[in-house]
């Protein structure tokens, strides 16, 4: 929200105080025809580019003389209130962000940045307007990866915290320092912080930890890959060592930790005059402190099923997770999920290990990974259920069409140049479009190390380049659409696409598994998607799906079937809101002879 200026400190800042003192002693005719051009001034020159100043960024002395690989982030803030490196984003409210790559260069101590350096949401230093600003350095530091392709690529690997290059663990930023920019004749920053580690979270009576090392993706990153889980435990776990259990497994992004399940009651002490502008309510965090709550007391509570839920940790150097499929850029994620890690879990804490007993759920990019997995291993779930998940058909790839248009940032027109919009709030008001996103993106990281969403679908869905990284299904800078990388997603990824292909084999397989749940005012207008799926659901024969989609009215991301309740309630209950059908299904599909109170108890 912005601050009124008064109309004189307003003045001030535009650099016309001198004239304001000085003109009430000319003629007033003069006066007025001076106002008239000092105002026809100010509108040509109030956001007047300032002369590009050379910028030089200094290393410790550590790293002097030693080749480094990563992305040179140059921020640029008007607002004091919280570090630069804290307020980049691709909304309204975005500060400014350039970025350069370093590749095996050393820093002799220091290095100049590129002044024609690409960036968000102006492109260039140069058009950056005169004034006073808060500016910081940060260094996204890459590492070397010798792929079981040949290739050899420089990402930044995950540590811990979920591929967020403004807190990862390592990497070098300045302390914010302010500047005149326009009436400096050069500036020098300093790296001179490093993020420190992340403490590992750690075991409780209900809540494990699990992290194996994959084989499979040892192999083909060529060093030693992992992937985890946080486990819940069911009540009486340790009392009932005979019990068996069935598995949910909980798609979604990065957990630091299993999320939703707390022991205590809420903090009494916790602010509940915070405003959560996504949902438009006070104090949200002491509702997501009480609804943790009241699933530990039903979880706890004496007739409540008893089932082991785990979240993936499945973080790589492109994203915050996989997608959990196997992918020609990030190796095979989904074998490693289903053959390596489930397994180990249900081995360790006692699964039942079989497909009729295990399930999968979670919204927006578990959403899609709970259909993808249920679809690509039918016969090793038993039911999904997905909310608002990412593109399930790329004829609406948000709003694009990837197969007819031409071009992913503007709407095909002979004359008329119209932007897509990337996202809207439920009155459909638009925060950022589609080349804004990726421009954004772009400025964070080129060849799909942006480590944010377009340039995950990227990553996952594209085959690899002559280079060993994604190819792109469209000019990062222009949006123009490859239509060769098209054919590819739609043929390996396009999800209504494959199940319309291959239904006569998958159809016998998901009868009566698929759920898919969508707010009709989807932030990012994945609804659109979602109707095309529908409309071959319907449509299937031999057999009928017989499983359900459903929508919520002007619900916004993410709607996860629901009507009772609203979203920002909702989406914490996503743990116990699918257990009837669940429970159904298991009743009706569990082998033969299949003691199902054995985990009952």
């Amino acid at each position: 929200m912005g601050v009124a200026v008064p109309k004189k400190a307003l003045l001030q800042q535009q650099g016309i105080r001198y004239f304001t003192n000085k003109y009430l002693t000319i003629p007033m005719s003069v006066r007025i025809i001076a106002a008239v051009l000092l105002l026809v001034g100010l509108s040509s020159c109030q956001y007047q580019s300032s002369p590009v100043m050379p910028i030089s960024v200094y290393f410790p002395d550590s790293l002097v003389n030693k080749p480094l690989d990563g992305r040179l982030l140059l921020m640029l803030s008007k607002d004091s209130t919280q570090e630069p490196r804290f307020q980049i984003n691709d909304g309204l409210n975005t500060q400014l962000i350039f970025g350069m790559d370093l590749e095996s260069t050393s820093p002799n101590p220091s290095v100049q940045f590129d002044l024609q350096a690409f960036g968000f949401p102006i492109r260039n230093l140069a058009d950056v307007p005169a004034g006073d600003y808060f500016v910081q350095v940060l260094f996204n530091r890459y590492e070397t990866f010798k792929l079981k392709s040949g290739h050899t690529v420089k990402l930044p690997p995950d540590k811990g915290e979920g591929q967020q290059w403004n807190r990862k663990p390592g990497n070098l930023y300045s302390r914010p320092v302010k500047v005149r920019v326009g009436g400096s004749p050069g500036l020098t920053l300093k790296l001179t912080q490093v993020i420190d580690p992340l403490v590992e979270p750690t075991d409780s009576k209900y809540v494990r930890h699990i992290r194996v090392q994959s084989k499979l993706l040892t192999e083909w990153w060529g060093r030693p890959m992992y992937v985890g889980a946080h486990v819940l435990l069911p009540e009486g776990f340790e009392e009932h060592p005979e019990a068996r259990y069935p598995l949910m497994v909980y798609h979604g992004h990065f957990p630091t930790d299993f999320g939703g399940f707390r022991t205590t009651p809420p903090d009494p002490r916790i602010d509940t005059t915070d405003f959560n502008e996504r949902f438009r309510v006070y104090g949200y965090n002491k509702l997501q402190q009480e609804e943790a709550y009241r699933f530990y007391q039903q979880w706890t509570s004496r007739n409540f099923p008893r089932f082991i839920v785990i979240e993936i940790q499945h973080a790589n150097p492109y994203y915050d997770d996989s997608y959990a499929v196997n992918s020609a850029n990030l190796g095979p994620y989904g074998d490693a999920i289903m053959y390596e890690l489930i397994p180990e879990v249900e081995k360790q804490f006692r699964g039942i290990g079989q497909g009729w007993a295990r399930f999968t759920y979670g919204g927006s990019t578990g959403g899609w990974e709970a259909l993808a997995v249920q679809m690509f291993y039918p016969t090793e779930f038993n039911g999904c259920f997905a909310a608002c998940p990412d593109p399930v058909d790329f004829r609406a790839y948000c709003l694009v069409n990837i197969y007819k248009d031409k071009n992913a940032y503007y709407y095909d027109s002979q004359f008329k140049k119209l932007a897509r919009p990337a996202f809207r709030d439920y009155l459909g008001q638009i925060r950022t479009t589609v080349e804004q996103t990726n421009h954004y993106e772009l400025a964070l990281g080129t060849r799909s190390r942006s480590g944010q969403q377009w340039d995950i679908w990227e990553a996952v869905y594209s085959p690899q380049g002559d280079d060993g990284y994604p190819k792109r299904i469209f000019d990062k800078v222009t949006g123009d659409i490859d239509t060769t990388v098209a054919a590819y997603w739609r043929d390996h990824y396009d999800l209504r696409h494959i199940l319309q292909r291959d239904w006569n084999k998958l159809g016998p397989l998901l009868k009566g598994k698929i759920h898919i749940y969508c707010g009709d005012m989807d932030n990012l207008y994945l609804n659109d998607a979602v109707y095309l799926m529908e409309d071959f659901l319907r449509k299937t024969k031999s057999p009928f799906y017989e499983g359900e989609v459903d929508y919520g009215d002007r619900a916004e991301h993410c709607w996860n079937g629901d009507h009772e309740h609203p979203n920002h309630i909702s989406r914490l209950r996503y743990n116990t809101m699918y257990l009837p059908k669940i429970l159904k299904r298991i009743e009706q599909s569990a082998p033969p002879g299949t003691n199902v109170d054995l985990w009952k108890y």
